[in-house]
């Protein structure tokens, strides 16, 4: 089982480190390790080396590859091609080449994680280190399954229960007409298999996010107020997405910084601002990620029995969050982070009774 950890924060540079430290830290405990960045600068020059869009080994258990959107947009249009293949008699992008794509504004993080996918399904790795932005866009990139399956499922349901899509379930007429028009391979199996196919992938991503043992995130800040402030912002964000958090690392040269107040109940870890290459101090000061991230509070937890959910909201108060309800949904929005809750059969569809914001966990009522 492979364990994707990531760290949040402002701090670019820092936060590479943090990332390249704990890499090495954890290959030298014997664990295979890959190290993912994004196709940036950073990460080539600390590590004094070029990378590519394929995993290179740096190190004894340590491999390395940069994330770049362009390529991995190539290697998926040829997929796309393949399935448009298999359920058109007459494929339309047959002749459009992945080498012609632009990368669309958000796509590089659907890439990026379906990347990361691929690495952790294939069984290579023991723990995949991400070195993203490290402030919202990786939280939505990670976030990805549960939003996208919120689409799937609403939009999927809408369509099976609309006049159009009982007229196709049910019309004999409809059916060969669209193979007739549209070249299409129609039957049942043809028509359901792809959203399977999505369902069955975000549904595992989903179950990969709410597992501290798959799936974690490490804080990274400075003793500066305004980066405390933004980190804690973060975590409370990070934790609408449901991500765990498992513990801060706070990057100082010294060690009487009290953050206690800040973070509690998260475990502060104090490493020092080592100059780039010199990595032993950095990894001397590493928590034990594994462990931290099992301890930590749980971003969701549902208590069928007194029917309450308690989302734990770390970094706002009760006037940044507003909870809404249409039919079956439950939805929270805190910071610029919104949440469709999942609800158990025996509280869906069930109105809010109550909700209150107590002790930074936001506590509703069924």
């Amino acid at each position: 089982m492979t364990l994707i950890l990531t760290f949040l924060g402002k701090g670019g540079i820092a936060r590479t480190k943090i990332a390249i430290a704990a890499a090495k830290l954890l290959a030298n405990q014997g664990k295979r390790v890959l190290l993912a960045g994004l196709a940036e600068p950073a990460l080539p020059i600390l590590l004094d080396t070029i990378l590519t869009s394929d995993p290179q080994e740096i190190a004894p258990n340590l491999q390395v590859v940069q994330l770049q959107a362009s390529v991995l947009l190539e290697r998926n249009w040829e997929e796309v091609k393949k399935l448009e293949a298999q359920y058109l008699r007459t494929p339309i992008i047959k002749e459009v080449y992945g080498q012609e794509l632009v990368v669309l504004p958000g796509m590089d993080n659907a890439l990026a994680l379906n990347a990361i996918r691929e690495y952790d399904a294939s069984g290579k790795y023991d723990v995949i280190v991400y070195d993203g932005t490290g402030e919202a866009s990786t939280l939505r990139m990670l976030g990805l399954p549960e939003s996208l399956s919120w689409y799937v499922r609403r939009f999927r349901q809408l369509f099976v229960n609309s006049d159009l899509g009982k007229t196709i379930a049910e019309s004999p007429l409809i059916q060969p007409l669209i193979s007739t028009l549209f070249n299409f391979n129609w039957t049942t199996d043809n028509f359901a298999q792809p959203t399977n196919q999505v369902n069955n992938l975000l549904e595992q991503g989903k179950a990969a996010l709410a597992d501290p043992q798959r799936v974690a995130a490490f804080l990274v800040t400075t003793p500066e107020p305004i980066e405390v402030a933004s980190t804690r912002y973060l975590w409370g964000s990070a934790q609408q997405v449901g991500i765990t958090v498992g513990g801060v690392i706070l990057v100082s040269s010294q060690s009487n910084h009290n953050l206690a107040e800040e973070f509690t109940p998260l475990p502060i870890n104090v490493v020092p601002d080592a100059p780039s290459g010199e990595w032993q101090s950095l990894i001397d000061a590493l928590p034990n990620f594994a462990q931290q991230a099992l301890q930590a509070p749980k971003p969701i937890e549902i208590d069928i029995h007194n029917r309450q959910v308690r989302l734990f909201l770390p970094g706002f108060d009760k006037k940044q969050v507003k909870l809404t309800q249409y039919g079956p949904e439950v939805t929270v929005e805190a910071g610029d982070q919104r949440r469709n809750i999942s609800l158990p059969p025996s509280l869906s569809g069930k109105p809010v009774t109550g909700a209150k914001f107590q002790n930074s966990y936001l506590i509703i009522s069924f």
